[in-house]
């Protein structure tokens, strides 16, 4: 048995459009990562869908089971900061294992790593 019947029609429109959104957001972050070439520009687009898709998702639930339940429901506040944290923090260190990866094979497409400083060449030091 759904409890959304109890729900009140504005009500329920405010949680329809934070779930449009959420739902759009994650659907924006999709088509970055379907529409991105390589895989260091793919880390970007799912970051920014989880981060903000999810944080209106948990809006979305926490204003619905307010609103049935006539008391504030912020337990789902957790969710989202896990979410929001862990998210950025995956894909960085994904992007970095990445990075070492391709650069530990010579891959042509990625930038060498930028020289110590004091150091212009292999071998050559400058004088300070």
């Amino acid at each position: 048995m759904s409890h959304a019947a109890d729900l009140p029609v504005w009500a329920a429109i405010v949680v329809a459009v934070f779930l449009l959104i959420g739902a759009g957001l994650a659907l924006i972050g999709s088509f970055g990562f379907y529409r991105l070439r390589s895989f260091y520009d793919r880390i970007h687009a799912p970051t920014l869908g989880t981060s903000w898709g999810t944080a209106a998702i948990v809006m979305a639930s926490m204003f619905c089971f307010t609103v049935l339940q006539s008391r504030p429901v912020i337990h789902e506040i957790l969710i989202g900061i896990f979410v929001t944290i862990t998210t950025p923090v995956t894909l960085m260190l994904l992007g970095r294992a990445a990075l070492y990866r391709d650069r530990s094979e010579g891959s042509p497409e990625v930038p060498a790593m930028d020289p110590a400083d004091g150091v212009l060449e292999e071998g050559v030091q400058v004088e300070e």
